[in-house]
């Protein structure tokens, strides 16, 4: 299966989550991360722009996990993807802990 992953990413205020666009054949959908699941990656104060850019740093983790959820058709009422902070850690439990910088932190990849 091929996915795809436009550069979209943005805030959406009214849900406080990060969005993020993925297609696969005729599917197109929107993933929506919540601004609860970025507070493991930053430190200090959250911003919409620290979320943006946490997102950029774990991008590959969260196309991987909308993978994995896509390929289990886990979606949404409305057809999209929405990822938990449960999603996350059904994926670390294998990985090594996440490396820590100041104000932003990934995992090891």
């Amino acid at each position: 299966m091929f996915f795809s992953f436009p550069e979209d990413a943005r805030w959406n205020p009214d849900l406080r989550a990060v969005e993020f666009g993925v297609g696969i054949g005729e599917y197109e959908g929107v993933v929506r991360v919540p601004g609860d699941v970025f507070r493991r990656f930053i430190d200090g104060a959250v911003t919409p722009e620290k979320f943006l850019e946490a997102y950029h740093l774990q991008r590959t983790r969260f196309e991987l996990i909308t993978e994995r959820k896509l390929r289990r058709r886990q979606l949404a009422g409305d057809g999209n993807v929405e990822i938990s902070g449960r999603d996350l850690r059904e994926r670390q439990a294998s990985q090594p802990q996440p490396s820590r910088l100041p104000g932003i932190h990934w995992a090891a990849r």
